[in-house]
């Protein structure tokens, strides 16, 4: 059975959130990308308040493990705060670990939400304190001026309801580079999700952004996998052959064993995966035989992109070209 764990408070209309930077910092966010954020999160009826350090940048474009862990803890002590979002990913937030007040998480449960690197947060969130946390857009997301309604609705979804909830897949995509130009923006027909292991599957939603969430195998960080549905993708730089070799990495993981089913963000184009290739690094492993596999899902590095909760429950089910993918518990 499923493990017990917390969840917080959803969110509603007049309720703080507050921006903090446990990876790259807020300076490296444009006015502009800033501008478009504050409304949308305005439009929600959120007030926005921002960690005293998210401005601090170094030469990594972060901070200090110290700065860093004082604005979340900062965030989680104020009881007014109702969430907390991270500025955008980057490649430190598992330097806070041995440095983060475990208690202060478990005995003030708030949603926190990122993406990307924020994953080793969320599941190090989740091993330690049971709290669920959330993959989803980070403060820069909200910053996107154009094609933003399928993210804003999953978020929604996630963040501002209990129900369950079906994913379908966004008609269009993008993988450019928006935040440099808002107006042209290169979209890309969806070919729909692409089924790799028919089967079904309930289980606790683990991972998110794979190179990061193996960076916790082997600690006190990295979650059970037991009676899990793993959500894995990665970025640009996970080439076919890396993805390949940080798949099999986590299947070496003793419990892996216990996982029930695998979905797989969607791809960036400069990673060069192609759907042959992705058949064949699912095919060479034999852990995955008896599992539903599903792909091309949207969350990870491209847009839009939905919002998961890590602990939360989901459902997978691939029968005979029917494809039902399901957030029960969030």
């Amino acid at each position: 059975m499923p493990r017990q764990y917390i969840y917080a408070q959803k969110l509603q209309a007049g309720d703080e959130v507050r921006v903090i930077a446990p990876s790259r910092s807020l300076a490296i966010i444009s006015q502009g990308v800033r501008d478009i954020a504050n409304r949308r999160f305005a439009e929600l009826g959120l007030k926005l308040t921002f960690g005293k350090h998210v401005e601090e940048s170094d030469e990594f474009f972060s901070s200090s493990i110290q700065s860093r862990v004082e604005d979340l803890h900062d965030a989680f002590l104020d009881t007014r705060v109702k969430a907390v979002i991270a500025v955008i990913g980057g490649f430190n937030s598992n330097q806070l670990l041995r440095y983060i007040d475990w208690e202060i998480i478990k005995n003030n449960p708030k949603i926190l939400c990122g993406y990307s690197d924020t994953t080793a947060l969320n599941n190090a969130m989740l091993a330690k304190t049971g709290l669920v946390s959330y993959s989803g857009p980070a403060y820069s997301t909200f910053g996107q001026e154009l094609y933003f309604d399928y993210t804003l609705e999953y978020f929604r979804k996630c963040l501002f309801s209990d129900g369950p909830f079906e994913i379908q897949q966004s008609e269009i995509w993008s993988d450019d580079a928006w935040y440099m130009d808002q107006k042209n923006r290169k979209l890309i027909k969806s070919d729909g999700f692409f089924v790799l292991n028919e089967g079904e599957a309930t289980g606790t939603l683990v991972g998110s952004n794979l190179c990061t969430f193996n960076l916790l195998q082997g600690t006190e960080y990295f979650p059970s996998l037991e009676h899990s549905l793993l959500f894995l993708e990665d970025d640009a730089e996970s080439v076919p052959h890396m993805f390949d070799r940080d798949l099999q990495s986590l299947i070496h993981m003793p419990d892996f064993k216990d996982v029930k089913g695998l979905v797989i963000g969607r791809f960036q184009n400069a990673s060069n995966m192609s759907r042959e290739l992705l058949t064949k690094i699912i095919k060479t492993k034999k852990e995955l035989d008896g599992i539903p596999v599903l792909a091309d899902v949207d969350f990870g590095h491209t847009d839009p992109r939905i919002t998961l909760p890590i602990g939360g429950e989901a459902r997978l089910s691939i029968k005979q070209g029917d494809i039902k993918l399901e957030i029960i518990r969030h």
